[in-house]
């Protein structure tokens, strides 16, 4: 996993760093280095398969943007560093030391880093079914990646579908039908055997469909980053997708084998960030103070013991008490 991230003029992040765990909200204002992070994390991934070790080496760029990681056990001694010439260019990677033996394990990792910014509108049209090796970024696939789980996992996939009936109890079934034509219709038997197709079906159901497919592959991601994860949402539902992304990142406490996944996400809701009462450490603040950003973890605040005892999180977030809210107009 990513133990830290540290940045230097790269956005509004000039000189800041932020340290990382298993699962990461990260909330904030506008323009304050939420998605900035994202795209940090994402970056490695275009180092995720080593060049040819036959090409010239690339000049080094003009000094820019500069970012460096560092790593969770057994590779913490190893430290990447990504020098850009622009905010747009991918940069340069520099390995310290070079020749460790944990950097083929890691770059496999960077190859399975993966953002998500789902879209019901995508989401709902009939996809092939040999397009779902693996979620799209939008989602746009999940029909055939549901069908996939069915074929190589149905223990996973039943234990889904009992999940998602358990949150939607008003139906019975999940359906999956591969056409003729190769692609996969998805619906939803209601408790009265009528049939709910994919355009029928509410935005906040296909993402929870979405975030069910995540949480129950049998092969995720290495890394997951997704922005407004409570998009669309009803509030009274905003658990169980924190405990579908808690699965990901702790599968020990869901009797799972595999390795964890790592989850940074953001959300603007005051709903959904009180689920975090009982585990601050996963929180992290973004302020931002004129064009500059910063991160700071919840339980870095030496305060943090008594404001707990005085209100819940959401509000406390969202009256501005622990920072990371606009300025006000």
């Amino acid at each position: 996993m990513i133990a830290a991230v540290a940045f230097r003029n790269f956005k509004a992040l000039r000189a800041t760093s932020v340290s990382l765990g298993a699962f990461n909200l990260v909330v904030g204002p506008n323009g304050s280095g939420k998605t900035s992070l994202m795209e940090s994390i994402l970056r490695l991934r275009a180092f995720g398969v080593p060049p040819p070790a036959n090409l010239p080496a690339a000049e080094p760029p003009a000094p820019g943007p500069s970012l460096e990681y560092r790593f969770d056990a057994p590779h913490e001694t190893l430290i990447a560093r990504v020098q850009c010439s622009s905010e747009d260019d991918v940069g340069r990677l520099a390995l310290e030391p070079p020749d460790a033996a944990g950097w083929q394990e890691l770059r496999q990792q960077w190859a399975r880093i993966r953002g998500f910014t789902l879209d019901h509108t995508t989401m709902a049209q009939p996809p092939l079914a040999a397009s779902g090796a693996e979620l799209a970024t939008d989602g746009a696939n999940m029909a055939a990646v549901l069908t996939r789980i069915r074929r190589e996992a149905p223990d996973l996939f039943s234990a889904l579908t009992a999940e998602m009936l358990r949150i939607t109890p008003e139906f019975r079934s999940l359906e999956l039908d591969v056409r003729g034509d190769g692609h996969v219709e998805l619906g939803l038997r209601l408790a009265d055997d009528g049939l709910v197709t994919p355009s029928e079906m509410s935005q906040g159901m296909l993402y929870i469909l979405g975030m069910l497919a995540l949480a129950f592959d049998p092969r995720p991601p290495a890394v997951i980053c997704m922005e407004d994860v409570d998009r669309g949402i009803h509030p009274r539902l905003l658990r169980e997708i924190r405990d579908a992304l808690y699965r990901l990142s702790y599968p020990q406490a869901f009797g799972l084998k595999r390795a964890p996944v790592q989850v940074v996400v953001t959300s603007h809701s005051p709903y959904f960030i009180d689920l975090f009462r009982e585990h601050p450490e996963e929180v992290v603040i973004t302020q931002k103070r004129g064009r500059e950003a910063q991160f700071q973890r919840l339980t870095d605040r030496p305060d943090l013991p008594q404001l707990l005892q005085e209100g819940n999180l959401g509000d406390m977030w969202f009256s501005g008490i622990l920072g990371g809210v606009p300025d006000e107009p």
